[in-house]
This record gives structure tokens, C-alpha cells and sequence, in this order.
């Protein structure tokens, strides 16, 4: 039995003149114990869909069922086997550390001793903080903590809304390394995420730009089904190289990439990269480089786009 099936939700705000159709005729199931990822940049509908799976809001049209129960009519037995972590910190920032976890235990009738097993390895690295108010802490101990409360109940499913925007790499790194240890003690995690290089952590993967899903696989099929060929591009200042190929051929796919410019082609074009070559240094680049590339999930993403 799948822990999550969506099938063909649709969520539109604002009045009849002025709809936005935030999420659109979204389908997508989840494994049991895995790690699924909604992978977008903001504004593409992930937290409407985390909302609608809470149950904290109700969908134009379409269902959904977690571990069974029907979304809108079984709303209370999915909050009860439910962990959410929203996007921005929402937990009391007068309370302590200790005093957090104790609410959030007392809200599900449990206790912080009756679940510590699952939390040991989190609580342990912000225990020594315990009597500290949460708003004092810092962005990586915010967020251990509002994991250790999304947790306090046990619950089956979790969802965690851009759990570490705003964290810095090492506290980053640690979180992932946290879900895959909750991975193994058998609960299903779903992360909405903007990071490209956390989408390659997820087990699968759907990708979703305008409240539409665009491609659902696991991150290594996503990347190796690019189909063209793809070069990396560097020849100074990334700006004016993007700038040069954009003139070059305004038909080919060509975009920034860090410090350099990935240039994806066609497999059946007749491709030479001393034209390349040639063409940059008759516009004043020096010091070039061209070298054919492995696709990552950001290209594949970007070209997506490109063909919608």
C-alpha cells in the first residue's frame, strides 16, 4: 500500500477575476519509508500542496488519502499520525527549549520520555541548550528543535516545508544526515525544497514549476535521461560569456551556472567547440574552456522549463 496517493489536486486563491491557480491537477503517490522531495523555487506551489495534505486547507477539487485515510473526511485520524515542519519558524519563541517539547507531548496526550528514542539523536544536540528560550537560538538549533517537536508524537508521515532555508551548510548537512537516520526507523518523509543539491538526497523526486508537476523520478534517472548534448562554458566574467552565446545562437539553451555557462545542444546537431572557441575570441575572450558535461538535476530542471 502506498503511505500517500494524490490524485488531481487543484488549488485556485483569490476572486473570479483575479484567480491565481496556485496548484494544478497535481498527482503523485509516496512509498512507505521513503524520502520523496517536491523540488521548486518559491512561488511554484509546494507549500499550497503541503497545506491541503496537513488538511490546514481544502482543495478546489481532487483527493488525496495518507496511510489510508481520506483527506478531507478522515482529517482528524491524519493529524494524529502526522509531523509537520513549516517553513518559517513557528514554534514559542518565549518558551525554553524543554518547554516547547512538553506543549507540543501535552498536545498529543504523550511525553517527551515515552518517545525519546526517536528524537535521542536531535534532543541530545540541544539539550545542553534546554533551558534556553527559542527565540534566542540559533537558525541550526531552531530547527533541530522544531524537528524534535514534529517528531514528539511518533508520527508516520512527515512533512518538512523548506526545512533548511536560511541554515548554513554544516547545520544543512547534519539535517540530511537526521531524515536518513528517521528514514531507517521507518518513517515516510516528504520534503519541499528550492536546493537542487538536496533533491539528489531524496529517494524520488518531482519537480514542479507553476503549480504543475513536470517530471517524477528517482534524481540519478532524472539526470541521466538528459537527452542533449551538454557543454560547460568559462571565458572570464560569467554575465558577458551569457551574453556572447545568447548572440551566438539564440536557438540553443544557454544559462548561467555558477562560474560558468552550461550550452545544451541538440545530439543530431553537426557541433564543433572549435566554433565556439573561435566565435568567443573574435568577441575579445580569452583563457577559454569547453568541456562536454554530465547533466545534473538543476539542468535537467532548467530544460523542462524551457520546453514548457
Amino acid at each position: 500500500m502506498k503511505s500517500i496517493i494524490v490524485n488531481n489536486l487543484t488549488k485556485t486563491y483569490g476572486k473570479a477575476k483575479e484567480k491565481v491557480l496556485a496548484v494544478d491537477d497535481v498527482s503523485f503517490d509516496v512509498n512507505p519509508g521513503e524520502i520523496f522531495g517536491l523540488i521548486g523555487p518559491d512561488g511554484s506551489g509546494k507549500t499550497s500542496i503541503f497545506r491541503m495534505l496537513t488538511t490546514v486547507l481544502l482543495p478546489n477539487s481532487g483527493s488525496a488519502s495518507i496511510e489510508g485515510f481520506d483527506m478531507i473526511k478522515d482529517y482528524k485520524e491524519i493529524r494524529k499520525i502526522l509531523g509537520y515542519m513549516p517553513g518559517r519558524f513557528s514554534l514559542y519563541q518565549d518558551l525554553t527549549i524543554e518547554e516547547n517539547l512538553e506543549f507540543f507531548a501535552s498536545v498529543f496526550n504523550t511525553t517527551i520520555a515515552e518517545n525519546y528514542d526517536l528524537i535521542k539523536d536531535i534532543y541530545i544536540q540541544i539539550e545542553p541548550l534546554k533551558d534556553r528560550r527559542a527565540g534566542k537560538l540559533s537558525g541550526g538549533m531552531k530547527q533541530k528543535l522544531a524537528l524534535c517537536c514534529a517528531l514528539i508524537h511518533k508520527p508516520k508521515v512527515l512533512f518538512l516545508d523548506e526545512p533548511t532555508t536560511g541554515v548554513d551548510p554544516v547545520s544543512r548537512k547534519e539535517f540530511w544526515e537526521m531524515l536518513q537516520r528517521l528514514k531507517k526507523q521507518g518513517i515516510t518523509i516528504v520534503v519541499a525544497t528550492p536546493y537542487m543539491d538536496e533533491a539528489a538526497l531524496c529517494d524520488r523526486i518531482a519537480l514542479i514549476q507553476n503549480g504543475k508537476i513536470l517530471s517524477i523520478e528517482t534524481p540519478a534517472t532524472i539526470s541521466n535521461s538528459y537527452p542533449d548534448l551538454l557543454f560547460e562554458v568559462k571565458a572570464g566574467r560569467t554575465a558577458n560569456v551569457l551574453r556572447a552565446l545568447e548572440k551566438f545562437d539564440q536557438k540553443k539553451n544557454v544559462y548561467a551556472y555558477g562560474e560558468f555557462v552550461h550550452l545544451s545542444l541538440e545530439k543530431n546537431e553537426n557541433f564543433n567547440t572549435t566554433t565556439v572557441i573561435e566565435y568567443l575570441k573574435k568577441e575579445g575572450f580569452e583563457n577559454i574552456e569547453i568541456n562536454p558535461i554530465k547533466a545534473s538535476i538543476e539542468d535537467s530542471f532548467i530544460r523542462l522549463l524551457s520546453n514548457h
